[in-house]
């Protein structure tokens, strides 16, 4: 466990990039509204440009994986972080500046499909949810540690300064974390699964060893070269009666984890307490804590995905999210929010989420799909997922200033009702189960999924 760990928490890393990129933003969009004279469309492509190169790379991860290999893949990825991270801190025009976060979008995309996958592909069957589970962690540090570096830049100058200079140190400092990631990539071993996908058995063993000890290594080796001889690999087998349902719960959750606002509240959380009445430096300090809060509990789940299982946790989160959702709309409705407790419940959600739709729905993405066809099937989804995420980011400000924030926060509020009705008809339990037994389970449409899969 201890080589297993450490190898997960470094392709885990990628899950940082993820978190300190998607979330930088935050803290620069008010300076760099303010310097390039943004519409709130504008503000709105801002923040969602990123995402464009997301859906790219997401696309394109699975077939880049498959081919060449989730290594070298992710080592492709770091560098397209880098140049994003350069490129975004130095530009004088606006343009300059979308492009370069399309760069680095591209990086993340292959990031969120990749490592998550990787994590699954390496995984003992016990301890998987936690492992993949890393990733989620790792996305919430970056969020996190992202909120501490845009206040301490925020305050180093004046606003002047923080106009003309201090968001471009917000985004260059993404440099320092896209080099530690690219280095400790060469340090990792590549995806026996893949190893064995590509016809080299003898070079995965090792790998194999390492995680189950001997008997269990060779058995696992015969159970992936079945597992292959039994699949097309062809997208179209995603489509077949025993998998269209695989299908389904994989887009269909990715997409509710976006359009339940989540991100809409990360990007734009000094926003929406403004609008409370909080000045500059208060909505930094509260969106460190919505920051602390992500931390927090997102290490609470992975304590618990593998001991309490993956559905019970969506639905409890999704419940939460939804009352918590509903009683913002209600204090902006009444038209005097009171900024505690719209900080309060803004809390409660990012709580509810951390622990359910943030890790478990990549946990889910990663090991509910067969060998062969797992990184374009997870490709496909993490594509659904971060076109929903632009959406939402792209609508969010036009929405809140013309529908209104009560309007915008129960929209989500009944997306969010809509995902615990999806988790609870659709979603089965896959907790303790190899990522072959999930697939024979599909392939024998086996599964109910109103209770856990169950035993093979």
């Amino acid at each position: 466990m201890k080589y297993v760990t450490l190898v997960s928490m470094v392709a885990a890393l990628g899950g940082l990039l993820f978190g300190f990129d998607t979330a930088v933003v935050s803290g620069a969009i008010g300076f760099m509204k303010e310097r390039f004279n943004l519409s709130e469309i504008e503000v709105g492509w801002a923040v969602s440009s990123l995402i464009i190169g997301c859906i790219i790379g997401a696309a394109s991860a699975g077939v880049l994986g498959d081919r060449f290999g989730r290594k070298k893949v992710l080592l492709l990825a770091a560098l397209l972080f880098i140049i994003g991270s350069i490129g975004s801190a130095i530009p004088d025009t606006f343009t300059g500046y979308i492009i370069a976060r399309i760069i680095g979008g591209l990086g993340i995309g292959i990031t969120s499909t990749l490592c998550p996958l990787y994590n699954a592909e390496i995984a003992p069957a016990k301890y998987r949810g936690r492992l993949v589970a890393l990733n989620q962690f790792a996305t919430v540090t970056g969020i996190f540690l992202v909120y501490f570096i845009n206040l301490w830049i925020a305050g180093y100058g004046d606003d002047a300064w923080d106009v003309s200079t201090g968001w471009r140190w917000m985004f260059g400092f993404g440099v320092i974390p896209g080099l530690i990631f690219f280095v400790l990539l060469f340090f990792v071993p590549e995806s026996p699964r893949w190893l064995i996908k590509q016809g080299k058995a003898a070079e995965s063993l090792p790998i194999l060893l390492r995680i189950h000890g001997e008997e269990l290594a060779r058995q696992e080796v015969l159970e992936i070269k079945e597992s292959f001889k039994q699949e097309s690999g062809s997208i179209r087998q995603l489509f077949s009666p025993a998998l269209k349902l695989a299908l389904i719960v994989g887009v269909g959750l990715a997409v509710l984890q976006q359009v339940t606002g989540i991100n809409a509240i990360m990007y734009y959380a000094p926003e929406i307490f403004k609008q409370t009445g909080a000045g500059t430096n208060a909505s930094l300090v509260q969106t460190i804590l919505v920051g602390l809060i992500n931390f927090l509990f997102t290490i609470l789940a992975i304590w618990l995905i593998d001991k309490v299982g993956r559905k019970p946790l969506l639905l409890g989160g999704s419940a939460l999210m939804t009352v918590s959702l509903f009683v913002i709309g209600l204090q902006f409705h009444s038209g005097e929010p009171s900024g505690l407790l719209v900080l309060i419940f803004i809390l409660l959600y990012v709580a509810a989420f951390a622990i359910s739709l943030g890790p478990v729905v990549w946990v889910l993405i990663s090991e509910i799909f067969p060998n062969r066809i797992r990184g374009k099937a997870t490709a496909i989804a993490s594509m659904a997922l971060w076109m929903a995420d632009y959406v939402v980011s792209q609508t969010f400000p036009p929405m809140l200033s013309s529908a209104g924030p009560a309007m915008t926060f129960w929209i989500f509020g009944f997306m969010s009702l809509f995902t615990f009705i999806f988790t609870w008809r659709v979603v089965p339990e896959t907790q303790g189960k190899s990522l072959e037994e999930i697939e024979s389970l599909w392939s024998a449409k086996k599964i109910n999924v109103t209770q856990k899969l169950p035993e093979a």
